[in-house]
């Protein structure tokens, strides 16, 4: 059984291109609920500036606004291997709920970060993004996004490419993240050490 809020059913893999939208799942919705849908469901160009004003807040260092972006039952899924499509079963690099994104925002502020000392600094460079699904009754809206990700820290910049993939609802009148599953070019390789989220 799985925990409470956890996800029901199967994690398809975001890389299976040939594959209907309507016949894959990419994430969740905590007991299948998605709410109500919005009396004036997003347009797709509110849909692509949400993800683009997301990937600002992490460039400039916004945690909070970062963290006021997804849903209270909103995850963060960085998988060890893109083809991976259950994270309770298979191997991530992250899997984080909105407590353990907390204590990982609360120590890159901390003095006591030795790692931020120099304080690094991250670059999202975002190819147009792609709706996957659009459906306003069921409150429920799917982006890809292939992105480019550099860090710098103490002088040397790592990048990594790859495809960050969203599923919003609207949620009190303002778009939430419900989940945002990153599939690295380099998943399955030993990667880098990497500070920020992506």
């Amino acid at each position: 059984m799985r925990p409470p809020g956890r996800p029901k059913g199967e994690f398809r893999s975001a890389q299976h291109e040939g594959t209907p939208v309507s016949s894959v799942d990419y994430g969740f919705a905590a007991d299948g609920a998605t709410g109500p849908p919005p009396s004036s469901p997003p347009t797709t160009a509110e849909l692509l500036a949400f993800i683009a004003h997301e990937a600002c807040c992490l460039d400039e260092q916004r945690w909070s606004d970062w963290a006021a972006l997804f849903a209270p039952d909103g995850w963060y899924w960085l998988p060890a291997d893109s083809t991976h499509t259950d994270p309770l079963a298979q191997a991530s690099h992250l899997y984080d709920d909105a407590l353990l994104r907390r204590v990982k925002l609360q120590r890159l502020q901390s003095a006591q970060a030795h790692s931020q000392q120099p304080a690094g600094r991250c670059h999202h460079l975002l190819q147009l993004g792609q709706m996957r699904l659009h459906d306003a009754a069921g409150n429920r809206y799917e982006l890809r996004t292939p992105f480019s990700y550099s860090e710098l820290r103490a002088g040397r910049t790592t990048t990594l490419p790859g495809v960050a993939w969203h599923r919003l609802r609207v949620q009190d009148g303002a778009l939430r993240i419900v989940l945002k599953r990153v599939d690295l070019l380099h998943a399955a390789e030993p990667l880098p050490a990497v500070e920020f989220y992506i």
